[in-house]
């Protein structure tokens, strides 16, 4: 993808479009006025198809702003209900790559923290113990590369909590490159992370067949360091 492109299309048929998502891109529109995610996907299917009118497209799940890769949005209003129902029942599997400034303490291993967000500040914060108002989030990683003083790590979460893995893999000391909301002292030129959506996986919701989406990461920075 080119510094260009605010997203690429990965796969679509007539219940969804999957597309790897620019870093720098919202998924929905916010106060800042900038043409979200969705309405450029909405766009595309316009003028692609030449549809006339406005096109529905639904947003499934979302990512923050300055994360790339794999978004999925439902082109039918059944379709929308249906992953829905798979983002909140757990059955999807979703896989992150992240670039982090220390080792792990350890190559492998399952985080749990309780993570409250501050709306207002829209940072959270993760505690080593229930606390009030906070919820049980979870995440598994590994090692998988390193270079020019950086880790690459495997992300995979069991829950979707706001900011989950910027924040539990900060709490040990791993903070993302760039991510100077949760500790780094460089961000990037571009605002972006070095946090990837990589790969998601789970049951077609009208074709009930199992499918797997990948995105490439940003050809740029850091990701340079480790080729696919």
């Amino acid at each position: 993808m080119t510094k260009t492109e605010p997203f690429r299309v990965l796969f679509e048929d007539n219940h969804l479009l999957v597309v790897n998502k620019a870093s720098g891109v919202l998924v929905q529109g916010d106060e800042t006025g900038d043409i979200p995610l969705v309405e450029l996907c909405k766009e595309y299917i316009k003028q692609k198809y030449n549809k006339p009118g406005a096109v529905f497209l639904g947003v499934v799940h979302r990512l923050d702003r300055p994360v790339s890769g794999v978004v999925v949005l439902a082109r039918t209003s059944k379709s929308l209900e249906r992953m829905n129902a798979l983002f909140r029942e757990k059955e999807t599997e979703k896989t992150y790559y992240a670039i982090v400034s220390s080792k792990p303490p350890k190559s492998e291993d399952t985080l749990v923290h309780w993570l409250l967000k501050d709306e207002k500040k829209n940072k959270t914060t993760a505690f080593k113990k229930e606390t009030l108002g906070a919820l049980r989030s979870e995440l598994r990683y590994k090692v998988i590369a390193s270079a020019t003083g950086c880790w690459l790590l495997q992300v995979n979460p069991v829950t979707g909590r706001p900011h989950q893995i910027r924040v539990q893999l900060a709490s040990i000391g791993c903070v993302i490159r760039g991510d100077i909301k949760y500790g780094d002292d460089q961000p990037t030129d571009n605002g972006s992370i070095y946090l990837h959506a990589r790969r998601l996986s789970f049951v077609h919701p009208v074709k009930k067949e199992p499918v797997t989406f990948e995105a490439s990461v940003p050809d740029m920075g850091l990701w340079k360091y480790f080729p696919e």
